[in-house]
């Protein structure tokens, strides 16, 4: 008998925030994952794992990686069971820092959820957008409700995260995207 396809997802599922710039990221954004019960929610920084540009020579769907530090992003996405990517927008799309990284790798991604966090001054919508499309031809399943930020309304001085109320209050999607990762299995 197949498993129901929209079960909650299991408390001992870990749940990688991805942060999606090499750049300092603006701090208190993911502050939040730290009274999450309902999984174990991560963070691991891009710039922390130094990915050259995209330097395999066989494309990411065979598997076959060559280079340390591909093998080394391999595991550690591979070790997740959802994703929930912070991205700035740079130009109406994600940071090229993130793209490349999600470039190196194929199965890892798949057949997982991801929801998204996006920041800047439209609030990050088209690098979500942008983000969507990436993750749709890597067969990752992703939450339709979406944290958009502003660098004006949301963040001190563009860098410090607003969570004292002197802003918009912080929303709550991480619950949608729990359940939405256990209806993909």
């Amino acid at each position: 008998m197949p498993p129901p396809r929209c079960s909650r997802l299991p408390s001992s599922s870990e749940v990688r925030a991805q942060a999606g710039s090499a750049r300092p990221s603006p701090s208190g954004l993911t502050r939040s994952r730290e009274q999450r019960t309902d999984a174990d929610f991560s963070l691991v920084d891009l710039a922390s794992f130094e990915l050259p540009l995209l330097d395999e020579p066989i494309p990411a769907a065979a598997g076959a990686y060559s280079n340390p530090h591909t093998k080394r992003w391999s595991a550690a996405i591979a070790s997740f069971d959802g994703y929930v990517f912070v991205t700035p927008e740079y130009n109406h799309g994600t940071s090229g820092a993130l793209k490349n990284a999600i470039d190196f790798l194929y199965n890892e991604w798949s057949d997982k959820a991801a929801g998204f966090i996006g920041y800047g001054y439209a609030m990050g919508a088209r690098a979500i957008e942008n983000l969507r499309l990436v993750m749709a031809s890597l067969q990752v399943a992703t939450v339709r409700p979406q944290v958009g930020l502003s660098l004006v309304a949301d963040f001190e001085g563009g860098t410090v995260f607003q969570t004292d109320g002197s802003t918009r209050k912080e929303p709550e999607r991480p619950a949608r995207f729990t359940w939405s990762r256990g209806a993909a299995r």
